[in-house]
């Protein structure tokens, strides 16, 4: 088991940074019109809890589908990425819990006698979580974690090891990003990866809009407590005066264009206080923009790949026909 550690002094340091970045992203998304928020900055440890919580709620259906393709053709799909790379480390990209990639590891365990897991995550939490528990749930495994930004963290792996990657982009994360974000964030990630590398990109597909609606929007309020626990952070972290109260949680989703959004609307005219570096003026029923979560047709999906200029290799589909794992290679 490889861990990370860190001196005091270090620590310090990183956590300063952390703030100064997390303060110029929030007054740089509060100041722009429309306002906004960044998604990545949902995650701290209380982010973390709720979203555990949205992917067992009943109308959140991606997490079930995926689970369903990787525990059902997990040996598929690593048959497919063995005809390409015989020997193979495993990267993961906003690795979460691995309550699905464990399941792909326990395959690839069976199969290869020697590689290593590099779990890449923008939550310290997640991180010692995985480096702990992973190891007893598989014995054997290496496992190196990496805190920080996606392509950053991806082209340190490169550098630790240089065997050719799995890399994995699993539940629907690429659906982060606009559409036209998207391709671009395809095409860094293919030019961090070695040539003959291999990803493996879920995709949540269109459907019934009202399907894709209650996902976002579940009876117990579960994701409203999720974006609502944007505005609590920033009041802890950042000294800020957000009344959480006087914000209402709203999603749309748009069945033409696949974006599914979510917005805070402040209920009344308003000033928020961000410590003592920004005062952020609301009007009443303004905005803030919180996250996109992207749908795909199957035709979109390959049109994206060979954009960013990967080749399709392998496609795998739950049941229902929701939710689809993509095999690329790059």
């Amino acid at each position: 088991m490889h861990t990370t550690t860190l001196s005091t002094a270090a620590n310090g340091a990183i956590i300063t940074d952390h703030r100064h970045q997390f303060l110029t992203d929030v007054i740089e998304g509060l100041s722009s019109s429309p306002k906004c928020l960044h998604s990545k900055y949902f995650y701290d440890e209380q982010g973390d809890k709720l979203f555990q919580q949205i992917m067992q709620c009943p109308e959140y259906y991606p997490t079930r589908c995926e689970m369903e393709i990787i525990r059902q053709q997990r040996e598929e799909i690593i048959g497919s990425v063995l005809k390409y790379l015989p020997q193979f480390d495993v990267v993961e990209l906003g690795a979460g819990d691995a309550s699905k990639s464990i399941h792909l590891l326990q395959t690839v365990c069976n199969t290869l006698p020697d590689f290593t897991y590099y779990p890449i995550d923008i939550s310290w939490n997640i991180i010692q979580d995985l480096e702990k528990r992973l190891p007893e749930a598989l014995p054997g495994l290496r496992i190196h974690g990496l805190h920080g930004e996606y392509l950053e963290m991806l082209q340190q792996t490169t550098e630790l090891s240089h065997r050719n990657k799995l890399v994995l982009f699993m539940g629907g994360n690429i659906g982060n990003f606009d559409a036209r974000t998207a391709v671009n964030f395809c095409r860094e990630l293919r030019r961090t990866m070695r040539p003959g590398d291999l990803l493996l990109i879920g995709f949540d597909l269109k459907k019934h809009p009202q399907v894709i609606l209650d996902a976002y929007n579940d009876k117990q309020g579960l994701t409203r407590d999720f974006n609502i626990n944007l505005l609590h952070r920033i009041n802890r972290e950042l000294d800020a005066d957000f009344d959480p109260m006087l914000f209402h949680h709203y999603p749309t989703y748009d069945p033409a264009t696949g974006a599914c959004k979510s917005y805070l609307v402040s209920l009344e005219k308003q000033k928020v206080c961000i410590g003592k570096e920004a005062t952020i003026t609301f009007e009443k029923d303004e905005c803030i923009f919180m996250e996109v979560a992207q749908k795909y047709s199957p035709e979109e999906i390959q049109r994206l790949a060979f954009t960013a200029g990967f080749s399709p290799v392998g496609s795998f589909v739950d049941a229902s026909g929701c939710f689809a794992d993509c095999l690329w290679r790059g």
